[in-house]
């Protein structure tokens, strides 16, 4: 992980290069003195954290904390789970749950700790888990969770008494302690057949005031089972523009501002880390041209990787959707090399076989999904036109891009490239390759039975096996499918306040623990 601030990012703020008028003459206001946050400025007092965001949530709802505009506002903050992951060691801890123990292949028992109360004042119960489980993995709600996590698994979790859980899968589960870190645990009272837009939990912090559109206020659960956090309140409010969610932290409006690039002026209260994020764009390959593999092949050669990543936004070409660390990361599958005349010829091909290269493919794109997202998408878009595509960009918000992202994906519409971002906080590719390569996957637009088998057979592996069937998986995707065009392991910038101690890891965009920040005094 590095932890640094810059001398790109200082060239950046001396240069002022941002992205549109409006920054540059909201910094301006700011180095003036003016507010730059808008209308609702945070305006709290030395008590509160606060945040700012480059969206709102879409949802607090539990089950959909791994998507990651609501995971790094729910998890461990207002929510826990049973078992957490350290992202530093890949090691899972202790949450919620103190011990697990594997009792046949098929089943787990799981000591569940005491003492816990949810924040409505009720005792955290083996029943509760329980109830958390079936939820988020057999409803008609339609959990993120459900599809990302669990894909076609069968979970049955049944309370031996108040602090003793026992959870059966259908088909042995090596790693079943590892998808429950995804499980938030939600008391009995919770709607089970429908989302909830304020949940409860057993965090650190509940939900004081969520005013839609301008912010979402926490305040400290007094009656946490941990250790308390420094901060009594956060306080979360979302800017777009990356200059001004910088200039927040500069002028003393925030103290904490994600999703940064470069250019936006943070200067020295700029940390960079490492993130285990990989942006991609996810290919509807059953659709014309893109069900042609050539024209798919032609995409990734038409990418220029490198102009990405210098240029555009920051990080390092990647050519697979897991960073090095998570089991499965296969070294040998490599960034696809950017030669535009190959692409070219591949297309040229194509189109003298009969394959309708004049259809147009439309990027959907989402804005605000890392820093410079449409920039991105036009430098996409310019690769794809000379070689011979034609291309549409279609920017969305996150409440819209999200109809194209997750299935029953939406009718009547022509060939896609979907701008996406898979960040695999788990650690294990698993969480990967059901969920987004499958054919029946949550986000899969194409799969085949070939590349479903490797699949299969590399989550029932264990160990050693287990790392070298998933990383052959990858280099099949990688040579023989080819359903995406990955671009690059992005790095993170956050803009961080001289009051606040913290620091970022790996699965900071994900989520983002308050109770790791610190007074700095």
């Amino acid at each position: 992980m590095r932890i640094r601030s810059t001398a790109r990012l200082r060239r950046g703020r001396a240069a002022g290069a941002f992205t549109s008028l409006c920054v540059s003459l909201c910094v301006v206001l700011a180095v003036s003195g003016c507010s730059v946050a808008g209308a609702d400025p945070i305006g709290e007092g030395p008590d509160t954290l606060r945040v700012v965001l480059p969206e709102e949530p879409p949802t607090l709802e539990p089950c959909d904390a791994s998507l990651t505009a609501t995971g790094r506002v729910t998890r461990a903050n207002i929510t826990e789970a049973l078992t957490e992951r350290e992202p530093s060691t890949g090691e899972l801890e202790q949450a919620l749950a103190t011990k697990w123990t594997r009792t046949s292949p098929t089943s787990w028992t799981f000591t569940l700790r005491e003492g816990v109360t949810f924040h409505d004042g009720t005792p955290f119960t083996a029943e509760a888990a329980a109830f958390s489980i079936k939820r988020a993995t057999d409803s008609d709600i339609d959990c993120n969770v459900d599809g990302y996590i669990f894909t076609d698994s069968e979970v049955t979790a049944t309370p031996v008494d108040d602090t003793t859980l026992e959870v059966r899968t259908a088909k042995p589960d090596p790693i079943l302690p590892l998808r429950l870190s995804f499980v938030e645990i939600v008391p009995t009272t919770t709607n089970p057949g429908a989302r909830v837009r304020e949940p409860v939990g057993t965090g650190p912090y509940r939900i004081d005031e969520w005013s839609q559109g301008r912010f979402l206020r926490l305040k400290r659960f007094p009656g946490y089972w941990g250790k308390a956090p420094d901060y009594a309140a956060a306080k979360y409010v979302w800017r777009a523009e990356g200059g001004v969610r910088a200039a927040m932290v500069t002028n003393d409006e925030a103290d904490v501002a994600i999703g940064l690039a470069p250019e936006d002026g943070a200067g020295d209260r700029a940390v960079e880390f490492a993130t285990n994020e990989v942006s991609f764009l996810r290919m509807d390959a059953a659709k014309p041209p893109l069900d042609d593999l050539r024209i798919r092949r032609a995409i990734n050669h038409a990418i220029d990787r490198e102009g990405l990543v210098t240029a555009v936004f920051a990080g390092r070409p990647s050519g697979q959707l897991v960073a090095k660390g998570v089991t499965g990361h296969n070294p040998r599958v490599r960034p696809w090399p950017y030669d535009p005349e190959r692409a070219k010829k591949l297309v040229a091909q194509a189109r003298a076989d009969g394959v309708p290269t004049d259809r147009t493919i439309t990027i959907i794109g989402r804005n605000g999904i890392y820093p410079k997202a449409a920039e991105a998408m036009e430098v996409v878009q310019d690769g794809l036109l000379k070689a011979g595509l034609k291309v549409e960009i279609k920017m969305l918000d996150v409440n819209a891009w999200l109809e194209y992202l997750l299935r029953p994906f939406p009718k009547d519409i022509g060939p896609t490239l979907l701008q996406a971002q898979h960040g695999n906080q788990a650690g294990d590719a698993a969480f990967t390759m059901g969920q987004i390569y499958g054919s029946k996957g949550a986000q899969s637009s194409y799969g085949t039975p070939g590349l479903d088998a490797l699949i299969t057979e590399a989550q029932l592996a264990s160990g050693d096996a287990r790392q070298k069937a998933f990383a052959d998986t990858f280099a099949h995707q990688n040579d023989e499918v080819v359903r995406d065009a990955v671009m690059a392991n992005m790095t993170g910038i956050l803009a961080l306040s001289s009051n606040v101690r913290y620091r970022p890891n790996s699965a900071t965009n994900d989520e983002m623990r308050l109770a790791d920040m610190r007074r700095a005094d």
